[in-house]
C-alpha cells in the first residue's frame, strides 16, 4: 500500500491562492496516478484533479479547469494542486488518492483509487 500525506491546507480569502502537498511513500513503483478529491459538509467526495505518474498527463473537472494546476515532482514522490481564483464552493476537506491500476480511461471515479490520504482543510471565505 502506498501512504500519503497532505498538507498546506487553511484560510485564505476568495480570490487567493494556496498549494497543497501530497507526499508519497510505501510501494510507490505500482502508482499508475495520483488524483486530488475533495469532500464539504453534507456533500459526496468529488472529483478534482488527477495526474499520471509517468508521462504526467492531467485531467480536471470542469469546476476547477482553468484554476486549480495538479502537478508532481517525480524525484519527491510528491504531487502538488496549485489553487487559484479561489471560490468560497472550493470549501472542502481535500483529500489525495493513489491509483494502482490503469483499468479505464476514467480518472473521476473514488473506486479506482486503492489508497487514500487524511485530508487537509481548505476554508475559503467570502
Amino acid at each position: 500500500q502506498v501512504q500519503l500525506v497532505e498538507s498546506g491546507g487553511g484560510l485564505v480569502q476568495a480570490g487567493g491562492s494556496l498549494r497543497l502537498s501530497c507526499a508519497a511513500s510505501g510501494r510507490t513503483f505500482s502508482t499508475y496516478a495520483m488524483g486530488w478529491f475533495r469532500q464539504a459538509p453534507g456533500k459526496e467526495r468529488e472529483f478534482v484533479a488527477a495526474i499520471t505518474w509517468g508521462a504526467g498527463s492531467t485531467y480536471y473537472a470542469d469546476s476547477v479547469q482553468g484554476r486549480f494546476t495538479i502537478s508532481r515532482d517525480n524525484a519527491k514522490n510528491t504531487v502538488y494542486l496549485q489553487m487559484n481564483s479561489l471560490k468560497f464552493e472550493d470549501t472542502a476537506v481535500y483529500y489525495c488518492a493513489a491509483r494502482a491500476h490503469y483499468g479505464t480511461t476514467r480518472y473521476d471515479f473514488t473506486y479506482l483509487y486503492d489508497s487514500w490520504g487524511q485530508g487537509t482543510q481548505v476554508t475559503v471565505s467570502s
